[in-house]
């Protein structure tokens, strides 16, 4: 066996330099990390796909452990907070009667007294007569969202904050900033265009050749040429399993619009709002709004899904061509294979809904970098790679076909489609009949193989006004006037947070305003 010296990555944009920066800044500090050598080669030619400018909260940690600030991050990558997502008209059509949106927000449910979910479904937490909602009932965080606050004050340290947060950002920009900042950690930029894969004897890639005569050599090679999967999949022949009969969605237009005023309030959550056949996104960014219509090829076309589009932006859509992108939704259940990782999208990719994408970028280069076969014995790790990313894989389908299976729309063929029970995974069908006569508990998840806690789950979950029959098993849960309380206390408690938590935009506005001077290479690009 031989000793992995020479990394080299094959494609940039988000997925390339994100692991580039972190395997750089961590394999560096080891001593068996001594003299490996990163290198990236990308194609200029290459642009970044963006679809939804969203993440997870995950990123913090992720932007802490390479070494970028905070304030860097919003200045450059025109960066706005992500309190959650707000999702109009998923459970009914818009015009119907009842609560026309839900939220799921990145806070925990309140843990100072008892676990609040099963007294929220004994109806403990009315206000006046009425149940609030889940999220409203044990968070703070719709409230302070809803009002346009930040989820942290001025004086809040990087990273840090009353409120869970992630953000919204451009995507091309925050591919140049890791660029940069890859760069400066020590990893080796090459401009070419791979055109042609060289194996060895074994089978394993011996080098890439690009279009003008270069060939580059590696120990181990990382594949981040998006849906091309150029390595993983055409050279070494990983088959792709295609979620087309689980998710829909395969298309996407996408629109970026200013906002009527310079001024103008910015959300602190991605706006969902289903339609006839997907959904739209609409994240707000410094200065614009991304918008784009998620939708099935096979229960509209591009003609209808463009009018959509229009009618949900209105006349700031007028004179704007919207940007086509085909989405190849599923994934590899192999994805490390002999001296090849994948990475992004060209190991899946499932729909935007949940911003899965930087996420599961960001467990594959954290896995990658823990794992790291140092003395070149790939079986063993590749082996523990692949398990672990195709359980992730798993879960977060579960997690975002739930949105749409539990939906009580039957008003268009997409959505009747989706609650069939042939579109719905085995593996979710038993947790929510699981669910049906107990609330979901932690016990029910696997802590490592999970992208979402199980807070996210129950916040869609009894968003979407599932059902848990709790007849059978109330006396378990004793601790009525301790919950009761507990829900008394978070409704004060956000009625102070909003008083003391800034104005989305101004808190925006001050971080930019605090960030370090420009490195020259961004500062051209402003």
């Amino acid at each position: 066996m031989k000793a992995v010296k020479n990394v080299l990555i094959v494609g940039g944009g988000t997925a390339g330099w994100l692991t580039a920066c972190f395997m750089a800044k961590h394999l560096s500090s080891s001593k068996e990390g001594e003299g490996i050598q990163i290198r990236l080669v990308e194609s200029k030619d290459i642009g970044i796909i963006g679809v939804g400018e969203g993440s997870f909260p995950s990123i913090r940690g992720t932007l802490a452990a390479i070494g970028i600030d905070e304030a860097r991050f919003i200045r450059e990558c025109h960066g706005t907070f992500k309190q959650g997502i707000r999702f109009d008209h998923w459970v009914r059509p818009a015009g119907s009667p009842g609560v026309d949106h839900y939220f799921h927000p990145f806070s925990h449910p309140s843990q100072r007294g008892p676990e609040l979910l099963p007294y929220w479904l004994k109806g403990l937490a009315a206000r006046n007569g009425q149940q609030p909602a889940f999220a409203d009932a044990v968070t703070m965080q719709k409230c302070i969202a809803d009002a346009s606050r930040g989820p942290k004050r001025f004086a809040d340290k990087d990273f840090l904050g009353p409120m869970n947060y992630a953000y919204h950002f451009d995507a091309g920009r925050l591919a140049a900033l890791l660029s940069e900042h890859g760069q400066s950690l020590g990893v080796n930029r090459i401009l070419g265009t791979v055109e042609h894969v060289q194996l060895d004897e074994q089978g394993a890639i011996a080098a890439v050749h690009t279009q003008d005569g270069q060939m580059l050599a590696a120990d181990l090679f990382i594949d981040c040429t998006g849906f091309s999967a150029g390595l993983i999949g055409k050279t070494l022949g990983a088959p792709f399993k295609s979620l087309n009969d689980v998710l829909f969605v395969d298309r996407a237009l996408a629109l970026q619009v200013p906002y009527a005023k310079p001024d103008a309030p910015i959300p602190s959550y991605t706006i969902s709002s289903a339609q006839e056949a997907g959904w739209i996104w609409d994240i707000g960014l410094q200065e614009r709004r991304g918008i784009g219509y998620v939708f099935s090829s096979r229960h509209t076309d591009e003609a209808r899904a463009e009018q959509v589009l229009r009618q949900y932006i209105g006349p700031a859509a007028d004179g704007m061509t919207p940007r086509l992108l085909k989405l190849n939704v599923g994934y590899r259940e192999t994805q490390w294979i002999k001296n090849c990782v994948a990475i992004g999208l060209s190991g899946g990719f499932i729909e935007p809904l949940e911003s899965s994408g930087i996420g599961l970028i960001e467990t594959a280069a954290y896995l990658l970098t823990y794992l790291f076969p140092f003395n070149g014995e790939f079986d063993a790790v590749a082996t523990q790679f692949n398990q672990h990313m195709k359980a992730r894989y798993e879960r977060v389908v579960d997690f975002v076909k739930m949105h749409f299976s539990l939906s009580q729309r039957t008003d268009s063929a997409f959505w009747r489609d989706n609650r069939d029970a042939n579109s719905i995974p085995e593996s979710l069908q038993e947790k929510l009949k699981m669910w049906s006569c107990r609330p979901p508990h932690r016990m029910d998840f696997i802590a490592d193989l999970e992208m979402y806690p199980p807070s996210s789950w129950q916040f869609v979950l009894y968003g979407m006004e599932f059902q848990t029959d709790m007849a059978s098993n109330k006396f378990v849960y004793p601790q009525d006037q301790e919950a009761a309380q507990e829900f008394q206390m978070i409704a004060q408690m956000a009625q102070r947070a909003l008083a003391d938590l800034p104005d989305h935009r101004k808190l925006v506005e001050h971080l930019c305003r605090a960030a370090s001077p420009l490195p020259s290479v961004l500062a051209r690009q402003v």
